[in-house]
């Protein structure tokens, strides 16, 4: 997982690559594949792109539908 530091950059770190994703998924659920395509030329690889659903995951963000889409969680603050 790349994380900034002084090697690698904000734009290249996994942080950086959240919320283009979490924006595709605000409308509606979609499956990884299409998720994929269309974010995909923020990523050097599929594992990057992977890596940054792993920490959206592990952050709450996101979730697996029945249907195997991912989920944007979407919180109410009160």
């Amino acid at each position: 997982m790349k994380l900034p530091n002084k090697i690698i950059s904000y734009k290249e770190s996994v942080i950086s690559k959240m919320p283009p994703i979490l924006k595709f998924l605000d409308k509606s659920d979609k499956s990884i594949l299409d998720t994929y395509k269309q974010v995909k030329h923020l990523f050097n690889n599929v594992q990057d792109f992977i890596d940054t659903l792993d920490c959206l995951f592990a952050l709450n963000k996101i979730s697996i539908t029945e249907k195997e889409e991912l989920h944007y969680v979407k919180r109410n603050i009160l």
